[in-house]
């Protein structure tokens, strides 16, 4: 029988859990044990006495609140400066151009960069050269409009409102019908490979080879990927179906999300006011990409904590939902989506900005290497080499995985411990050959990146027809921003996603009381995997046995 179905192996681990280990909280989670249990019947308060506990840890009790410690405040406060520093530097560069051309006279230091390296000491100097067409005195009344701020300002308002009806669209597509999300994910993965395809030919019309030759490969690099795992595609989508269905009973949590959308939207306002400055600032030597590169970085980052933010708050709703049996149960607490938002924002912010600075390359590497692996075959050589990887891979997911926001939004506790807890809880289980095997984040990466693709695409063809020389610049970090704003509503399934295999972790019957029909189909699905697993081992182990030297006997 698979592990799964051996409820009491689940318990057994949840009661040693309950008793060990509750330094990370301010509080004694034995007494909410005992009150989460009291009145229900043996089986179930046996079953789901640390879950009980763990719930009133979410959203406390009328008798017993659980004080969680803030974590992670390095990272907080480096995240708050970052947001500071990059905020003024943004308005600095903004202003500078904005219905005045170098207002702050900044045209001097990018003359600097244009100066020739190793002149030798002595020689006369060379004549000076005519500044770019985009350096200008701010007191040149010969200034054009096209080197303005609010001349490609209005591109990225563009891209904003792209991306946001993008985004909303998308959420509301999949909230419109239980078996909607399955309809937009399927197009999803089927439009990308198309799609980059036909941006990568724009690019070579627009004689623009470097981005068309890096969108082809990219459009290679996603069929190839997609075969490679087109297997797991029914199984992916059945674990997306019931997600959908989680945030479907779920609208407040959709709210939190369009409510998310309206405040990165706020700060991309400031930060495409900077960038527009910048891109209409004319810097020798490539220095306008150097600058709009860390400048998207730290949009990535500021982007990526909205979205985990996110991810915790939806996480800690649908464990609520899981535990209670239902968001219209008796026993769910008053406003959970309050104390949740509360816990998101405070205590736990500072964790949050640290995994969101590593966890989404770390995953979207494992994803590639995983896909690689699993179509080798025996090639020994090439099998060791991306084996290696893998192994290194799988140690830093091991500290970085998006299961950890789970167990933030539940535990309170730091990133670090949050992955690793997930992590071991799923090779203690088993339920880590399931986790591998779905693709779910994958096929919602996709979407998030179809999303940014069709926003840089409107804004690019937009700025050609105006801007040609900086159609690529204006679309790819559009794109960025598209993307952004799409996966600020795509996490909210993700989470969903996540929360359903911890809790199938921590304790099946949840699943079962939930959906008994679905807790079959991960049975079954889990019981495949391992005996697969086995099963693979084992012809990997007797084909290098086959390798070795025989030798006679004595």
């Amino acid at each position: 029988m698979p592990p799964p179905k051996s409820a009491p192996v689940f318990r057994s681990r949840q009661q040693t859990m309950s008793q060990a280990d509750s330094g990370d909280n301010a509080g004694d989670l034995s007494d909410l044990v005992r009150e989460g249990s009291a009145g229900k019947p043996a089986p179930e308060a046996g079953a789901s006495s640390m879950l009980g506990a763990i719930g009133s840890s979410i959203c406390g009790s009328n008798q017993v609140l659980v004080q969680r410690a803030c974590r992670d405040v390095f990272w907080l406060v480096v995240f708050l400066l970052h947001l500071l520093v990059f905020g003024a530097a943004l308005a600095l560069f903004g202003l500078n151009r904005f219905r005045q051309a170098d207002r702050f006279n900044i045209g001097r230091y990018a003359n600097l960069t244009a100066e020739p390296w190793g002149t030798p000491a002595g020689s006369p100097d060379p004549a000076p050269a005519p500044p770019p067409p985009s350096v200008y005195r701010s007191e040149d009344p010969s200034v054009p409009a096209s080197e303005l701020t609010e001349t490609y300002w209005k591109f990225y308002g563009a891209a904003g409102g792209v991306g946001t009806a993008l985004a909303w669209a998308w959420l509301a597509a999949v909230a419109w019908r239980k078996d909607g999300g399955k309809v937009v994910m399927r197009t999803a993965v089927h439009s990308l490979t198309a799609y980059l395809a036909v941006v990568s030919v724009l690019c070579f019309w627009g004689k623009h080879f470097f981005w068309g030759v890096a969108l082809a490969v990219g459009a290679a690099l996603h069929f190839l990927y997609v075969m490679s795992v087109l297997d797991r595609f029914p199984f992916t989508m059945l674990v997306l179906q019931k997600a959908v269905r989680m945030v479907w009973e779920l609208p407040d949590v959709m709210r939190i999300a369009y409510a998310f959308v309206l405040v990165m939207l706020c700060w991309m306002a400031l930060w495409s006011f900077g960038v527009s400055g910048i891109v209409a600032f004319g810097i020798p030597n490539g220095g306008q990409w150097w600058l709009l590169l860390i400048f998207s970085v730290s949009l990535f980052w500021t982007g990526a904590v909205l979205s985990n933010t996110v991810h915790v708050i939806v996480s800690g709703m649908v464990f609520l939902v899981l535990i209670h049996g239902g968001p219209a149960a008796a026993t769910m607490p008053p406003k959970p989506l309050l104390k949740s938002l509360q816990y998101a924002v405070t205590t736990s912010f500072g964790s949050i900005c640290y995994g969101s600075l590593f966890t989404a390359a770390i995953r979207t590497l494992r994803w590639e290497i995983r896909g690689i692996r699993s179509k080798i075959g025996s090639n020994e050589c090439l099998l060791c080499c991306i084996d290696f990887l893998f192994h290194i891979v799988e140690t830093l997911v091991r500290f970085f995985n998006k299961y950890a926001y789970v167990q933030i939004a539940v535990n309170g506790r730091s990133f670090n411990r949050s992955a690793r807890d997930a992590w071991e809880l799923f090779q203690s289980t088993g339920i880590e050959a399931l986790v591998a095997y779905d693709c779910s984040g994958a096929i919602l990466l996709m979407s998030t990146i179809l999303g940014g693709l069709i926003t840089g695409t409107c804004t690019g063809v937009w700025t050609y027809f105006n801007q040609s020389d900086k159609a690529i610049m204006v679309g790819s970090t559009s794109m960025l921003m598209g993307m952004i704003l799409v996966g600020l509503t795509v996490v909210v399934v993700e989470s969903a996603v996540t929360s359903i295999y911890i809790c199938y972790a921590e304790d099946p019957l949840l699943i079962q009381r939930w959906d008994p029909e679905f807790f079959e189909q991960l049975s079954e699905a889990l019981h495949e995997r391992l005996q697969y697993r086995s099963a693979r081992a084992r012809q990997i182990l007797n084909g290098r046995l086959d390798h070795l030297p025989h030798t006679s006997s004595i």
